[in-house]
């Protein structure tokens, strides 16, 4: 069975995120968190037999978004700066997943979610408060256990097509 080309989402979403203050990045991450929230959250309705773990997924982007906006407070100037990419970096994401099978879409975030978690690692060099650390480290752990998820039903959903 062959499988989905994989992109670099760090690549895919530069343009986006170098149209942001650099300080307001990890915000602007956290909404794209939330963009795959939703994401899951149709991938539930889609397949109810996954209902319950793809909920905790979304949960789970939601949780990051939440714990990088709690670590990483910006004013409403800004919050209006990171939205303004905000619409056309969803769309980059979304087209990515356009007419692949389901299974493809979820081995694709899947493989989002590892590179997430290494994206919030990768804030981690320098200084920073302990909070700020554990908080990165937790969003890494999250990302991670999304993406273990995602690879415990991908057999099952190749196989029901």
């Amino acid at each position: 069975m062959s499988q989905p080309d994989i992109p670099d989402f760090a690549q895919l979403l530069a343009p986006f995120i170098g149209a942001v203050p650099q300080e307001a990045v990890p915000n602007f991450l956290a909404l794209l968190e939330r963009g795959a929230a939703q994401r899951y959250r149709e991938w539930a309705a889609q397949l109810p037999d996954y209902r319950e773990g793809l909920g905790r997924c979304a949960a789970s982007e939601d949780r990051i978004a939440d714990i990088v906006e709690g670590l990483f407070p910006i004013d409403d100037e800004r919050a209006a700066l990171i939205r303004e990419p905000l619409p056309a970096a969803r769309d980059a994401y979304y087209e990515v997943f356009e007419h692949l099978p389901l299974a493809d879409q979820l081995h694709i975030q899947a493989e989002a979610e590892l590179q997430g978690a290494a994206a919030w690692r990768g804030m981690l060099a320098g200084e920073l408060p302990a909070a700020v650390r554990e908080g990165l480290e937790r969003c890494a752990g999250l990302e991670e256990a999304s993406s273990a998820y995602l690879y415990s039903i991908l057999d099952a959903v190749r196989a029901a097509g």
